[in-house]
């Protein structure tokens, strides 16, 4: 099942777009202020983001803008400006689709059945997965750091795989040890410590200018954020 995240302050629109896409077969998740909104988009994964622009706290464009930096979810801006240059302005800064409140949600969830419909014949298309200098094929299973080849044990490659192909998204030791050992996890963290300590040696050795992996404390690790 599809996962969507709704970022709308407005509780009553916030709700009725949660509503229409259930119906439609999405799984939802509603965030209310942009703060809230932009944490979901770090540390979990969505199919699409519903957008809206005046957001408290954070703005949407800022969210857009923050958002783009590591992740590549398709985002569809739901806006009461329908002023051309602020369309233009969004589609600029990574926006994927823009719908101008008052909406028809049969027309809401159209949009979304094409946004996700294209994102997902470009991820058939081109398997290649890039954050910074980094580079990682799917089908050809060739990592590179600023073209130059890496040569990856089956382990860390799947490590790399999991953190690029979920942007943001925190896994804990539990999550990468059960994703790539295929075993229960219980308790014992050598394994995941070491294959992480290898992967960024082998990393820096390419590039010692730049991070890709950070440890969030207490919970696990992500992609490097700046």
């Amino acid at each position: 099942m599809e996962s969507i995240l709704i970022i709308e302050d407005h509780e009553d629109v916030n709700l009725m777009l949660a509503e229409a896409l259930i119906d439609a077969g999405y799984k939802v998740k509603s965030s209310f202020t942009g703060v809230d909104g932009i944490k979901e988009i770090k540390n979990k994964s969505y199919d699409l983001i519903l957008l809206d622009i005046m957001l408290p706290y954070k703005s949407g464009d800022e969210i857009l803008k923050e958002a783009r930096e590591f992740s590549e979810t398709p985002v569809i801006v739901i806006s009461a400006k329908d002023m051309v240059g602020t369309k233009i302005d969004l589609l600029k800064l990574g926006a994927d689709d823009y719908i101008t409140k008052p909406f028809d949600l049969g027309e809401v969830v159209a949009r979304v059945e094409s946004n996700l419909r294209r994102a997902h014949k470009q991820l058939q298309e081109s398997k290649v997965f890039r954050y910074k200098d980094l580079a990682l094929d799917d089908n050809t299973k060739r990592v590179t750091v600023n073209e130059t080849e890496m040569e990856l044990t089956a382990k860390e490659y799947m490590i790399l795989e999991l953190l690029l192909k979920h942007g943001g998204k925190v896994f804990t030791k539990s999550n990468l040890y059960e994703s790539v050992w295929k075993d229960e996890y219980l308790g014992d963290d050598n394994a995941v410590k070491t294959h992480i300590s290898n992967l960024r040696n082998k990393l820096k050795k390419v590039n010692p200018n730049e991070e890709y992996i950070e440890t969030v404390w207490g919970l696990g690790y992500r992609l490097y954020k700046e």
